[in-house]
């Protein structure tokens, strides 16, 4: 999967930047337009679908809000990042946000650059500048939840529960 362009952002990003309380109570379209409005005023209106994040150390730290689904609810294809909180990976899989751990990636990319992620060979390559990193594979059944769309998805398709 290609990312035409990839946002950088920093270590301990938590989930009160990526979402602010605020919002908590408001409808998931509202949530999704204040993403990273405290740190970066008009992302929203600036990111493409199909972009990806990259990020440094304890990406999604803090609290349990549904962050991860207003991020992909913006349009994000994946989210690279050194380290991934626990809470906020869980999070991840159970809304369908493909988020996946990769050692060295902060510096590989720069904010602009494009991304080629391979679920295959569970490597990204920077076209820029030809770097080739190692991804940490995800478990098949956790990388089927967030490729499904994530948990409600996946267990409607299954015909596990009813449709919403």
């Amino acid at each position: 999967m290609i990312a035409p362009r990839v946002w950088c952002f920093g270590d301990n990003i938590n989930t009160d930047l990526i979402l602010p309380g605020p919002y908590l109570y408001r409808s998931p379209e509202e949530q999704a337009r204040a993403v990273f409005q405290s740190n970066r005023p008009g992302w929203v209106d600036q990111v493409g679908k199909g972009d990806a994040i990259v990020a440094g150390f304890n990406f999604g730290m803090g609290s349990s809000r549904p962050a991860a689904r207003s991020v992909r609810a913006c349009g994000v294809g994946f989210l690279l990042a050194e380290t991934i909180n626990g809470l906020f990976f869980r999070n991840a899989v159970n809304y369908g946000l493909l988020a996946c751990e990769c050692p060295g990636v902060a510096a590989a990319f720069m904010e602009g650059d494009s991304a080629e992620l391979s679920l295959e060979a569970w490597t990204v390559r920077n076209p820029r500048s030809g770097a080739v990193l190692a991804v940490t594979p995800v478990p098949a059944q956790l990388l089927a939840l967030m490729r499904g769309g994530g948990l409600y998805p996946v267990m409607e398709a299954r015909g596990l529960i009813a449709p919403a």
